[in-house]
């Protein structure tokens, strides 16, 4: 029964996690969550979310959190297809990683604090997912290179084929005789 409660439990996190990867974006070379996927995250409203925020401003450098510019924040929209009807009157914020771990400090609530767990797990999952990328892209990288001089191998290989073949061709054409021929030669029967 107890092994049936964690799997359950193991399943809830995993789904969790995966929607909240699908919030991360990538803002300034940075992976960020914004402010209003982070409110509906912790279950609080986005202003209040904010009024933490403001309320302790010294605790979120422009690293950990930083406004979106409306070209920024125009391009975010056109990807996510969303409408400007909304009810936001200012653009939102970006909270990266350590930002989003600062935040857990502000919100104490059980939710907040199950919630800043996933969310740390998820990070480490697109780290994970990023690292054995890069590996499995520098695998790739060195098979090419050693197909590709195995190409130029191969190349080699048929050009010495093909000049064997033509030098063939040359001693099979049918020669001319060395030496003195008579008409009796050859010999008519």
């Amino acid at each position: 029964m107890e092994t049936n409660i964690i799997v359950q439990n193991s399943v809830k996190e995993n789904v969790a996690e995966l929607s909240i990867i699908q919030r991360i974006h990538e803002i300034r070379g940075v992976r960020v969550i914004l402010d209003f996927d982070l409110a509906e995250i912790y279950q609080v409203e986005t202003k209040n979310l904010n009024l933490s925020v403001k309320r302790n401003l010294r605790r979120f450098p422009h690293d950990f959190m930083f406004q979106l510019t409306d070209e920024e924040w125009n391009s975010l929209r056109l990807q996510n297809a969303t409408s400007k009807r909304g009810g936001r009157r200012y653009l939102p914020y970006a909270f990266t990683e350590q930002g989003i771990a600062m935040l857990s400090g502000l919100l104490n609530s059980d939710i907040a604090i199950d919630t800043n767990i996933v969310i740390m797990r998820a990070f480490v999952m697109i780290r994970q997912y990023a690292l054995n990328y890069a590996e499995l892209n520098q695998k790739i990288e060195k098979l090419s290179a050693r197909l590709d001089d195995n190409d130029v191998r191969t190349n080699e290989i048929f050009n010495l084929l093909k000049e064997l073949l033509e030098h063939k061709k040359e001693l099979e054409k049918p020669r001319t005789p060395i030496g003195f021929r008579t008409s009796t030669y050859p010999p008519n029967e």
